[in-house]
Order: structure tokens, then C-alpha cells, then sequence
């Protein structure tokens, strides 16, 4: 089942969210769970999270928030993380919140979600060349 992240399920994300920053090789501490923890739930933050869930145990997560496309005039949906335990691959959990994601981006008006992944992440690229259009736009980042 997919739904809105909630409270009771900060035990099962932060397992999950440390997973997620493991496979990135990106460093996770308290302070970063924290914040982003924070995050999903206030209202004026445009970060929300979806989860999903099996046998009263969340075993997969995904971060979006809407994002303003100047070109478009308007905005459009970013997915920002999306991770499922590897215990549950294969079952089509990702594809679902995918779907999940489409729905939420058409009842906000977006038109699109868009989202990055590392181009070693073959096994998501799968995925997402399944479900998606792959773009033509190269990713750069300014330290």
C-alpha cells in the first residue's frame, strides 16, 4: 500500500533513508535525519514523501516536492529520493510509486515529475527507461 508518510513511521524511514544515503556513498547523521525528517511534515516546506508499506512495516520511501520550470510558466513535480529495501526488490514497488507520483503531479496540476539518478544506477535506469522518457539535459553541479 502507498500512502503519505507518517509519524509512526520515522523508526522504518530512518532505516531506510540511511540504506538509501549508504548505496549514494553519501554521508547520513543524525542532524541531516533530522532536518529532513523535519521537513516532510511542515507545511511550509515543499518537501512531502510517500511510502510504502507491507505488513505494517514501510519498505519503501520517495521524497518529491513541486519545483517552478520558468520556461513553463509553471510548476512541475521533482522527485528527489526514491529507495526500496533491497529485501523487497523485485516486486514492482518502484514502477508502483512511480504511478503513485504520476497521480500526484496530474491532481497538482504539474504535468510532469522529473528526477536524476547516477548513471552507474543500472538497475533503477531499467526502471526508469520503463516508465519514463529519458531526457536529453546534462546534470552539472557548482561547488
Amino acid at each position: 500500500m502507498i500512502r503519505p508518510i507518517k509519524i509512526e513511521d520515522k523508526k522504518d524511514w530512518e532505516k531506510l533513508y540511511k540504506g538509501y544515503a549508504d548505496f549514494y556513498k553519501v554521508e547520513m547523521n543524525d542532524e541531516i535525519l533530522t532536518t529532513v525528517w523535519k521537513w516532510l511534515f511542515d507545511e511550509n516546506n515543499e518537501v512531502s514523501g510517500v511510502v510504502y508499506e507491507e505488513n505494517s512495516k514501510v519498505i519503501a520511501l520517495a521524497h518529491y516536492r513541486k519545483m517552478p520550470s520558468p520556461l513553463r510558466g509553471k510548476y512541475i513535480g521533482f522527485l528527489d529520493d526514491l529507495f526500496v529495501d533491497p529485501e523487497h526488490r523485485g516486486k514492482k514497488i518502484g514502477e508502483k510509486i512511480i504511478n503513485e507520483l504520476k497521480n500526484i503531479s496530474v491532481k497538482n496540476g504539474w504535468g510532469l515529475i522529473r528526477w536524476i539518478t547516477r548513471n552507474d544506477n543500472k538497475i533503477a535506469k531499467s526502471l526508469y527507461d520503463k516508465v519514463s522518457e529519458k531526457t536529453t539535459w546534462d546534470t552539472y553541479e557548482l561547488k
